[in-house]
């Protein structure tokens, strides 16, 4: 009983609110959450870096880009200052080997993804991080502007990431393959180590991963091999270029094209000679034929090759009857020499033993 009292007094003694100060409670009441979120945000927005969703700056990288090389590489050999050389072992010409060097021809022979080791020598110490280059150029001028590709065919079996480079490094997992943005030339890069001890040179392990003949790759043209020792910035520090064919028997093409190139530089020496040798004397081989006799003429045996046996039956009768034909005539040639020996001259008698001439 009480408590309704002083629940009746307390509501009796406060007035009670109005329309219009209701409407501006609950405006007020609405607007506590936004400030308090108003202060949140902007606590927040003083301790927010700005810099946060900025993209850090690129830094150039060397996977995948080659510094800009020109259209037409030079291929002609530049030692430099650090005696920049190469050099092939010596395998010879058997048909068992796999790769091969001619000397002679600047030219290397070697087998599809067989490993063909070249040796690297340096007369100085080389700058740290320097690299050795490898890219592989077409011979002719009418081809040097094409870029050197494997044939579709082998790109397709192999599952490499760098499967239509031409030359791969092998036994170096820190090879790296480029491909010029501006020629499209590939290249691979390898770092260069300096000689273990005892050593003069270093060996890295080239491998040509299409056939010189397949169609669609280089289909028959001559290339060059291009190894450049470069800083790591590109710049290029020697030079060296050979010829590489690529084919299933290197021993027998490198045999047969030293060769040609021997028979090519003799020819040339025998025609000059040939153009001062005297000409020969015609009048005395007129002179042998006329010596020869007809006995040796006819001592001469001809072989003749007849397709079909009626041909060769008719041939062999026409070849009995001139045989009997020069037997008549030999024949007849002794006789009619004994009768001009043994029979007098016309109009005169042949004189018997014991008798006497007309005259006498």
């Amino acid at each position: 009983m009480m408590e309704e009292q002083d629940f009746e007094n307390l509501s009796l003694s406060q007035p009670l609110l109005s329309q219009s100060s209701f409407i501006e409670l609950w405006d007020n009441i609405k607007l506590i959450p936004l400030i308090s979120q108003l202060m949140n945000d902007q606590a927040l927005a003083e301790r927010f870096d700005e810099n946060l969703f900025e993209l850090p700056p690129e830094v150039p990288s060397r996977d995948g880009v080659t510094p800009p090389a020109s259209t037409v590489p030079v291929t002609s050999d530049y030692p430099g200052e650090y005696g920049f050389q190469l050099r092939f072992q010596k395998s010879g010409t058997a048909k068992s080997v796999t790769s091969t060097f001619s000397e002679q021809l600047n030219k290397l022979y070697c087998q599809l993804a067989k490993t063909s080791p070249v040796e690297v020598l340096v007369s100085k110490e080389l700058p740290a991080d320097a690299v050795i280059r490898a890219t592989a150029v077409y011979k002719k001028t009418e081809h040097v502007a094409e870029v050197v590709r494997r044939c579709p065919h082998h790109q397709n079996e192999d599952a490499a990431e760098h499967r239509s480079h031409l030359i791969r490094v092998e036994g170096s997992q820190r090879a790296q393959y480029f491909e010029d943005t501006h020629t499209k030339r590939q290249s691979v890069t390898v770092p260069y180590e300096p000689p273990q001890l005892g050593s003069e040179m270093t060996t890295i392990l080239l491998s040509f991963m299409c056939n010189s003949s397949c169609m669609g790759g280089m289909n028959r043209r001559p290339i060059l091999t291009i190894l450049t020792l470069e800083t790591p910035e590109g710049l290029v520090l020697g030079r060296r270029c050979f010829e590489v064919r690529v084919c299933a028997c290197p021993g027998r093409d490198r045999k047969t094209e030293e060769a040609n190139s021997d028979k090519m530089q003799n020819g040339t020496k025998q025609t000059k000679k040939r153009k001062s040798a005297p000409t020969p004397d015609t009048t005395s081989v007129k002179k042998s034929k006329s010596a020869s006799s007809a006995e040796e003429e006819d001592k001469e045996v001809f072989v003749l090759h007849v397709h079909g046996r009626e041909n060769y039956e008719m041939l062999k009768k026409i070849n009995d009857g001139l045989k009997l034909l020069t037997k008549e005539s030999k024949t007849k040639t002794k006789v009619s020499v004994k009768q001009e020996f043994a029979l007098p001259s016309s109009g005169k008698k042949l004189l018997q033993r014991g008798e006497r001439s007309d005259s006498d």
